[in-house]
């Protein structure tokens, strides 16, 4: 999602056209990853086998984030260095601590254990910008710590994962930072160099680039919901219960953060999604990949696919309700 509907004069029939676009997105979008979760549970048997293609799933997912991304998205970072510093650091401080310590809470078992504090160490998802261009939020400073995010996630998802879930059972930072850069900073890689080289093409398909990313993250949902069937029905409500109270500390400690470095009321909600709607497909991507004995480790990202998208839908029309305060 870019912002140039803030910065430059545009045809209102062309703005109301986009917004109303938006919006149906983002309300399609969370009942498409509903469906591919159904279609996943009641199509276990056939869709299971499938499990071995999440990666290359993920990897079309982050593509087409590449290919949204121009040269404008990366001089904004660094315009704003401090503000998308504070951005990230919250992003990698706040979750990943919020899901060690929701599983401590909860007593959760090992492997959800480990699929929360997975949940809560990968980058921030590309949702965030679309709900923070519905809420009248800051997208371009939005755009600028998704990017960021996901282009430290190689170095910094591994490295927190094997601190926070080492204890609960053994982790390979090194093969996950290769999966990382193979599922994640690759794709996005290339999706900027075809950018760079087939401009005109892709603003041609533009409109339905984001629908081609929720087909893709619909079918690896059902994948990994596909893969951990049998024990989704025992363990349902209380990986519920860790989804909605880890995605609910991160929208309001982003939040908070940003209000009390003094960021005006379009950063503030920008830094709430950032932090608090994650790139759960890499959770349940590395899951999946990285603790192939424990199905359940994949339950938590899958279902906070489905959640954050859903939450963050809610609090965008509750945003966009309310006046700016700077």
């Amino acid at each position: 999602m870019r912002d140039e509907h803030a910065t430059t004069p545009t045809d209102p029939v062309a703005e109301r056209r986009t917004e109303r676009n938006a919006r149906i997105a983002v309300t399609i979008f969370p009942l498409l990853v509903i469906a591919g979760g159904l279609i996943g549970f009641f199509g276990s048997d056939s869709i299971s086998p499938l499990g071995p293609t999440i990666p290359w799933g993920l990897g079309v997912i982050m593509f087409f984030m590449g290919v949204t991304l121009t040269l404008p998205d990366f001089t904004r970072i660094a315009k704003r260095p401090w503000v998308v510093l504070l951005g990230t650091g919250s992003q990698f401080i706040v979750m990943p601590l919020a899901g060690w310590a929701i599983a401590q809470v909860l007593g959760l078992p090992p492997a959800l254990a480990i699929g929360v504090i997975l949940v809560g160490c990968a980058p921030g998802g590309t949702a965030s910008n679309v709900v923070t261009y519905l809420a009248k939020g800051d997208v371009a400073l939005s755009v600028s710590i998704t990017t960021v995010s996901t282009l430290l996630a190689p170095l910094l998802t591994p490295v927190l994962t094997l601190w926070l879930a080492g204890s609960y059972m053994d982790v390979s930072a090194s093969s996950m930072m290769v999966s990382i850069v193979q599922t994640v900073l690759l794709p996005v890689i290339g999706g900027v160099i075809v950018r760079a080289l087939f401009s005109r093409l892709i603003d041609v398909l533009g409109p339905i680039l984001p629908w081609l990313s929720t087909v893709a993250i619909g079918y690896v949902v059902a994948v990994v919901v596909a893969g951990s069937a049998g024990s989704l029905l025992q363990a349902g409500a209380l990986v519920l219960l860790a989804v909605v109270l880890h995605n609910v500390v991160g929208l309001a400690l982003g939040y908070l953060a940003a209000r009390a470095a003094g960021l005006d009321g379009a950063a503030r909600r920008a830094l709430s999604f950032e932090v608090g709607l994650q790139n759960s497909g890499l959770a349940s991507s590395l899951a999946a990949t990285h603790f192939p004995t424990e199905p359940t480790a994949a339950l938590p990202g899958a279902v906070f696919s489905v959640w954050h998208n859903v939450s963050g839908a809610i609090l965008a029309a509750f945003f966009a309700r309310r006046p700016l305060k700077g």
